[in-house]
């Protein structure tokens, strides 16, 4: 990853998490991809975006920090997943080498969420949530979850059928404003998805990571 110019987010933002999805097997593809990489690499400037949008996070709501699931995925890991999934009702999900693949191939998205900050411990002391929990932060849906209560877009719908509570909604909300003062966009069929910049862009003037 360096080689190819890429940093370890975490010596840009000490202060972020990690937790690799697909260095796990609980992950929409069911298996671990990832088994030598386990620390989250993205573009230089892709990874200082990212810090203004912990910096403005942290700004609004002191208690959070943003917790990131996935970075950049190299374009062989991209194959292996398209593998997987071609043919299937989760191809959809998934970019397709052949047209380039997506935008974590070239260390322009990342998958986040947030998470608490510090440890949160009650009044008598207690430790109720570690540092980088995501406990009691639930955003509606687990991260990398196939189905429309992903979907940005029909929030409103979803809190008037009560499919979503106005927490839920709160949240997503939190991080698209974080993300936003770092330059990102999100996608607006997973709401833990965020583009630094545009497909068409990336194929202009940037590389594909290996």
């Amino acid at each position: 990853m360096e080689a190819q110019g890429l940093v370890d987010v975490t010596t840009v933002i000490p202060d972020i998490h990690v937790s690799l999805m697909y260095a796990r097997a609980d992950n929409f593809v069911g298996r671990v991809m990832y088994r030598d990489l386990h620390r989250a690499y993205l573009l230089p400037e892709t990874a200082a975006a990212l810090k203004k949008a912990q910096t403005a996070l942290q700004k609004a709501h002191p208690e959070l920090s943003l917790k990131v699931y996935d970075a950049t995925r190299p374009m062989s890991v991209q194959q292996q997943m398209w593998n997987i999934v071609a043919g299937t009702s989760k191809s959809i999900y998934v970019s397709n080498p052949k047209n380039g693949g997506g935008l974590h191939n070239y260390g322009l998205a990342v998958d986040i969420t947030l998470c608490w900050r510090n440890d949160v411990r009650n009044a008598q002391g207690k430790l109720l949530h570690t540092a980088g929990d995501t406990t009691g932060l639930s955003m509606g849906t687990p991260i990398d979850y196939l189905g429309k209560l992903a979907h940005v877009r029909d929030e409103t719908e979803f809190l008037e059928r009560g499919w979503l509570k106005k927490e839920h909604i709160q949240r997503r909300q939190w991080l698209r404003t974080a993300m936003a003062a770092g330059g990102f966009k999100v996608l607006p069929t997973e709401w833990w998805h965020f583009n630094f910049k545009t497909r068409a862009q990336a194929k202009a003037h940037y590389k594909v990571v290996r």
